[in-house]
């Protein structure tokens, strides 16, 4: 059987590993990942650090905090990427493209249903 405390914590090594790859993917590719997602350094580190945090404290049981906190800055950062003048600030910054802000709601979406959906 599997208990509430694996998922909370496979979803977080999951996602970590997710990210910690699309960052060294960026650093090694010049053309949008996939076509559509748009990378820069600032961009590229931010995604290790974060993938980084996740798989540590998915190893040491904290997976449902980083679940919890990932899914609020992607919502923050989705919604921000809708709203004129903020998202321009994105795309100059962070080269975040509108397939990146919908790619946020996704992240936001999934990782907040884990971290307040799964019951302990």
């Amino acid at each position: 059987m599997v208990s509430i405390a694996d998922v909370q914590k496979t979803y977080a090594i999951v996602l970590g590993a997710v990210l910690v790859l699309v960052g060294i993917l960026g650093f090694v590719m010049d053309s949008p990942l996939l076509g559509l997602f748009g990378v820069n350094t600032a961009q590229n580190i931010l995604h290790l650090v974060g993938g980084a945090l996740g798989i540590y404290l998915g190893t040491k049981g904290d997976g449902k905090g980083y679940n919890m906190w990932t899914g609020i800055i992607a919502a923050v950062v989705a919604v921000l990427g809708f709203v004129p003048g903020t998202s321009t600030l994105l795309v100059n910054v962070f080269n975040i493209n509108p397939a990146i802000s919908v790619l946020h709601a996704a992240i936001a979406a999934v990782s907040l249903g884990v971290a307040y959906g799964v019951k302990e």
